[in-house]
């Protein structure tokens, strides 16, 4: 079993709790923390209705791509005749499918850019920024690592920087009181939003990094990279990590007050600095204007907790989620 059939599987369940809640007299309303109890909502919050069909087309970043492809999956069961493929190019090859009008919703983990907006506005695309999760950029090494448990920003930097390149080989290099380890990095191409994220936070500047690293736009490359050598390092998304605990260590991150560990709590509670960072998706107005895209919107936002949860997501906090169904309304008024 795949590691998304996994998280698929779990959030089947939790469908099933809504469909019998629904065949009770009410649907099953998630709470904040992902949970669902029986409360009554209308057919749009769920994303049920009157039956559609048409083709949501999505393509973007591969750390947004499982939760979005979750919320697919189960919006199939109330409409299967809409189907919603989602793709995994990265947030920037996202973007320029997006704004070149051949998807109708980019998944990103990073803001849309300066640039990418004048590409869809040369096209005439207009769209709006959705926060649908969170996510603890998680450093990780092998299990077999046995030097190291936290890293400094710094000490990051002293890795990833630019500068880095062709001097820092060993762990050594990093600091005196590691072994001379061969450093054997592992990361997220350039069209990835991890990768612009990261070296923007770390490194000073997006986009600025060694090239003499091992990159790839498939996270589970990344963690078969990090995984077979003994001196590897990698970086992606929270959801990633937790499918390989088994496989990795996540490195705790010291950016000036002290180590902290990736957790839900962290990331929600703003202690996981400065790795923690939200999830999003940018619908297109004039595809919100088609109810097949409508409903998929509406279900996505009444079941996001939920979905987050069951899919390894970190959730939205009560204000994250109440302004996500706020935008979504809105943007619907506005198409």
């Amino acid at each position: 079993m795949t590691s998304g059939q996994r998280r698929l599987s779990a959030v089947a369940t939790a469908a099933l709790v809504v469909s019998l809640a629904a065949a009770c007299g009410g649907d099953a309303k998630p709470n904040s923390d992902g949970s669902t109890t029986a409360a009554t909502a209308s057919s749009a919050e769920a994303g049920a209705g009157a039956a559609l069909s048409g083709e949501i087309k999505i393509d973007g970043s591969s750390t947004v791509a499982p939760l979005t492809q979750a919320a697919s999956e189960l919006f199939g069961e109330e409409q299967p005749q809409v189907k919603v493929p989602v793709g995994t190019s990265g947030t920037g090859g996202g973007f320029e499918r997006f704004c070149a009008g051949e998807t109708d919703i980019s998944n990103a983990s990073r803001p849309i850019k300066d640039e990418e907006k004048a590409a869809c506005d040369a096209k005439g695309i207009k769209f709006t920024e959705l926060t649908v999760a969170v996510d603890a950029l998680t450093v990780v090494v092998p299990k077999e690592n046995d030097w190291v448990t936290c890293l400094t920003t710094d000490q990051l930097k002293k890795m990833w920087e630019p500068a880095a390149e062709g001097k820092v080989k060993t762990w050594k290099d990093v600091d005196a009181k590691f072994p001379a380890e061969e450093l054997k990095l592992y990361g997220p191409g350039t069209d990835s939003g991890t990768f612009d994220y990261f070296t923007g936070e770390i490194n000073g500047e997006e986009g600025a990094s060694r090239k003499d690293y091992s990159p790839s736009e498939n996270d589970n490359d990344i963690v078969t990279g990090v995984e077979g050598a003994k001196g590897g390092l990698g970086y992606f998304g929270f959801t990633y990590f937790e499918e390989n605990a088994e496989k990795l260590k996540a490195v705790e991150i010291d950016s000036g007050s002290g180590c902290v560990a990736p957790s839900v709590e962290a990331a929600q509670g703003g202690k996981y600095t400065p790795l923690a960072r939200p999830l999003f998706i940018y619908p297109a107005t004039t595809a919100v204007k088609r109810p097949e895209v409508t409903a998929f919107l509406d279900y996505y936002a009444a079941n996001i907790n939920a979905i987050a949860k069951d899919a390894k997501f970190i959730p939205l906090n009560p204000e994250q989620e109440a302004k996500l169904k706020a935008d979504i309304t809105a943007l619907k008024s506005a198409g």
